[in-house]
């Protein structure tokens, strides 16, 4: 019974050694686990601040090109009240000069 007893602390002391062994394997993986894990995390987070700021350009872009048509179209609206404006005045000048030429005024 004793051999039995004996037999069984060396296998108790085995198992220890080889969960002990284990951990220090295990131990010794975790940097290069934590250093790969944070590389994925890096890449991760400048891929997805590429993607924010080329949503970024791209929106402002598109603001720029609104805002530039707006600008456009308000200076295409000025430009034909000026003409209306002036061809309004042109022909009263023009009607004028007849009149004062015909001798009419």
């Amino acid at each position: 019974m004793n051999e039995e007893r004996v037999q069984q602390i060396v296998d108790l002391e085995q198992q220890a050694q080889a969960i002990y062994e284990a951990a220090v394997r295990e131990a010794e993986q975790l940097p290069a686990q934590a250093e790969k894990e944070v590389r994925v995390l890096v890449e991760k987070a400048q891929a997805g601040a590429q993607t924010q700021a080329r949503q970024l350009v791209a929106d402002a872009e598109a603001q720029a090109q609104a805002e530039s048509a707006r600008v456009l179209e308000q200076a295409k609206q000025d430009a034909e009240r000026m003409k209306a404006l002036s061809m309004g005045r042109f022909d009263r000048a023009v009607g004028f000069v007849l009149n004062r030429v015909t001798g009419r005024e």
